[in-house]
Order: C-alpha cells, then structure tokens, then sequence
C-alpha cells in the first residue's frame, strides 16, 4: 500500500504554485510586448521570439523532462527545473539586447519543461492512495492553470505601466527561491534505471525551432528564395528524423506504439490547430490594443482581463460537468467552431474601432470555446490510454498544444507581416495585417472544429466519468476558482 504522506496537502500547494507559475509565464509577457520591443529593438516580425523561444523550448523538451523525471527522481528534476527558471528569468530581465532576451527566454523554457512533468509525477505519487483525493487534487492543480493565465494578464499590465517590463520576469526570481525553499515537503521518488534518448530530443527541438525561423524570415527574403526552401527542407528532415529515432532505439521519448490508442491521434490534432489559432489572437490583440488603439500596458491588461476570467470561470466550474454529460467530441469540435466565430469577428477591427464594440464581445465569443475545448481535448488524449502511459499521453498532447501554438504565431505573423502589420505608426496598415492574422486564425480554429467532428470517434461518457468529474468541480467551487 502507499505511504501516505502527511503533508501531502502542503505539497500540493508547492506543486499547483509551479503550475500557477509556468502558465503564467506564457501569459504576463502579452502586455509587456511592445515596450521590450521599443527598449530592446525588435522588429514587428522577430518580436514573436520572446514569446516563441518560450515556447520551442518547453514544448520540445517536454518528453525529454518527464524521461528525465522518471530516470533521475522526480523532486531533483522538479528543484533543478526551478534553478533553470530563475537563471533564465535573471537573464530575461537583465537583458540590454534582443538576442540575450530570446536566450533568457529560451531557458526559461527548459526550466519550464522540467517543471511540468515532474511535478505531475509528484502529485500523482502523493494522492495515488486514494481515487477520490487524487480527484480533489487534480481539480485544484488543474485550476492553477487558468489563474496562472489570468494573473499573467493583470500582473504585466501592472508591472509594465507602474515599474518597468524587466518586472515580469522578476517576479520569478522570489517566488522561484520560495519554492526551491519548500520542496523539502515533497517526496522523494526514487529513480528508476534507463537511457536518455538525446539524439530524439535534440531532433525534436532544432527541428521545430529551424521551422518557426524560416517561417519568420521567409517575408523578409522571400518563401521561395533557396534559404528559405532549405531551411524549411531542414526542419522537415530533423522532425522526421525523430520519428525515425524513435522507431530504432531501445528506449524512446515517445514510444510510436501509443498513438493506436483510441481518440489520442485526433485529440492531438484537435490541440495542434488549438495552440495555433489561440495563441496568435492572444499575441495579436495585445498588439492590437496598444499599437492601434494605444491603449497603455495596464490598460491593455485589464482589457482583456474579461476573457481570461471568462476562460477560468469555464474551465473550472462549467466544461467540467458538460464533459461528463456530452462527452469530449461535441465539446472540442464545438468549441474550436465557437473559436473560429470569435476570430471571425475580431477580423473586422477598425483602425478607429474602441474597445466595447471591436474587442470585448468577439474576444468572449472566442474565449468561450477555447474554454469548451482545452480540457475535453486533454482528456480524450489521455482517457484511452494504460496507467502505465497516462504521463506519456499527457505530455505529448501538452507537447502538440506548444508545438501548434509556435508554428501557428510564426506562419500568422508572417502573414500579418506580409499584410502590413510590419508599419508601426501606420494604424490602417497595422490594422489590416492584425485582420487577416485574425482571418487566418478564424480558418485553422475551423478547419479543426470540422477535423474532430468528422474523425475523431464518439465515445459515451459514463456515469462514472460523469460523477467523477462533477466531484473534480465541486472541490474547485469550493475554494472559490
């Protein structure tokens, strides 16, 4: 029988604090956007790498740290992740240029991809005694998320307006400490014997990262220019070398074997098309507001604070329970619709357009699907497959989601670019590059609304499933998310 742990209750908070904290890192940067770009010297197109090199990294190495996890122990993995945080977030903060900041973001991520993993791994080792303890405290980690992603938005506005935008990186380095501090309450798993698959990890992440940078230098020097075509032919080369990898080696990130898991390839597709068409409204709209309407960063922050409350208030009390009485399938192609009809009308900003009437319904329409769609898609990925691989299915959905949200940014930037959103201080131009980010988004949320309806198959929620998730809901109600 598992030993219980006494202060499993304290350890959790420790865990959901990092869950808080690494959703939150993708969130707090929106606002600040266009004063790093006016201190550091960005240009429109290379400003997506301070959220993109993020990105590339958490989302690449995200296998690597739950393999690491496993083979090393999942509290060392989980401290050496937070020591990377800091480090990457003192190098973010300090930096005088624009490549040093990419650099400090980029490891950021890496802390971010060891974090994440582990921490799961912790808390599935501190509540695996007990079903209905392991609901209560999925549901309280899991709405870490969504207040992470809501406190990012009003942190950097206030941070950026009133202190200055090194503030949101900052942030980390106390908190970091704190949790470093208190990680004597987490148990220590013992480490198990195995091989690292480097070779899987380092083609997985060059591959991805060689293929966000020529989608953003491809409006620059042309896409059918010879480096752009080789660049691209590169990308593809290294992300099929991974798969290649991981059919050969003894020990693989991502055994192939777990994609005849039922619904587990469609839900990551539905996450895929997820991450692209989300991201890049997040990414723009905060641009919009600032660059166009000239809104400041704290107002820019509270003006999406709506949506972001919209998505928690979803996520935590709602999506829950018409999971269990729909099931995932209506949910994630309905929502990506619902999404796509969001993105539809934030197309239609003005250069002359304000808040109430440009911003706030659309962006609460499009709220309101990705709220539909996130967890049922998490859950159909994860549902189908053995305990023995519920981590691996986690952490490649999660993977798909970060993979889909950098590819998507890079090709709708470029787009944007192309369309004029590359002219500051030319608000109609702005305003149409940012539109047809829009549009374009709007037809990849579409496209995967259609996708998940059309493929993937319907399965009949239990009643279980059902009460289960009820219960996961009423511990969230309970302590006020």
């Amino acid at each position: 029988m598992p030993t219980v742990s006494p202060k499993r209750w304290w350890a959790l908070a420790v865990l959901a604090t990092a869950q808080f904290m690494v959703i939150m890192d993708t969130s707090i940067i929106g606002v600040a956007l266009p004063e790093i770009q006016k201190d550091l010297g960005f240009s429109q197109g290379e400003l997506q790498w301070v959220f993109n090199a993020y990105v590339i990294a958490f989302g690449g190495l995200l296998l690597l740290g739950g393999r690491l996890s496993d083979l090393l122990g999942a509290r060392r993995v989980f401290t050496a992740g937070w020591s990377v945080l800091i480090g990457g977030s003192i190098v973010a903060a300090a930096a005088q240029t624009a490549w040093v900041e990419v650099v400090g973001r980029a490891v950021q991520g890496v802390g971010g991809a060891l974090i994440a993993p582990a921490a799961m791994t912790l808390l599935m080792t501190l509540f695996a005694h007990d079903p209905r303890e392991l609901g209560k405290a999925m549901a309280l980690y899991g709405a870490a998320a969504p207040a992470g992603g809501t406190a990012g938005v009003f942190l950097g506005g206030v941070f950026t307006e009133w202190l200055s935008w090194p503030w949101v990186f900052i942030i980390y380095i106390p908190i970091g400490i704190a949790t470093l501090a208190a990680t004597g309450l987490l148990p220590a798993v013992a480490p198990r014997r195995g091989a690292i698959d480097v070779m899987g990890a380092v083609a997985v992440t060059a591959g991805l990262a060689l293929a966000v940078f020529s989608l953003v230098r491809a409006p620059e020097i042309g896409w059918g220019s010879t480096q752009t075509v080789v660049q691209l032919l590169g990308a593809a080369a290294l992300l099929a070398l991974f798969f290649v990898v991981q059919r050969t080696v003894r020990q693989p990130l991502m055994p192939l074997g777990i994609w005849r898991v039922p619904r587990l390839g469609s839900a990551n597709l539905g996450m895929t098309l997820l991450g692209a068409a989300w991201i890049p409204m997040w990414y723009f709209l905060n641009l919009y507001l600032q660059q166009v309407l000239g809104y400041g960063a704290f107002a820019s922050g509270a003006a999406l604070l709506p949506m972001t409350v919209l998505l928690m208030v979803f996520m935590t009390a709602i999506t829950a329970r018409l999971l269990g009485r729909f099931g995932a399938k209506p949910l994630i192609g309905g929502g990506l619709l619902v999404l796509a009809l969001g993105l539809v009308w934030l197309s239609a900003v003005e250069s002359g357009g304000s808040f109430a009437v440009d911003v706030l319904p659309a962006s609460l329409v499009a709220s309101l699907g990705m709220s539909l769609a996130y967890i049922p898609a998490m859950m159909a990925a994860m549902s189908g497959a053995p305990q023995e691989q519920a981590g691996l299915a986690s952490g490649i959905v999660n993977t798909t989601y970060q993979i889909g949200s950098a590819l998507g940014l890079a090709a709708l930037t470029a787009l944007a670019t192309s369309q004029g959103a590359g002219r500051l201080g030319d608000l109609p131009a702005l305003t149409e590059g940012f539109s047809a980010a829009f549009t374009a988004a709007a037809v990849i949320a579409a496209a995967g609304g259609l996708i998940t309806l059309l493929v993937m198959r319907t399965e009949k929620p239990s009643a279980a499933a059902g009460q289960e998730q009820s219960e996961q809901t009423e511990t969230g109600e309970q302590v006020g998310v």
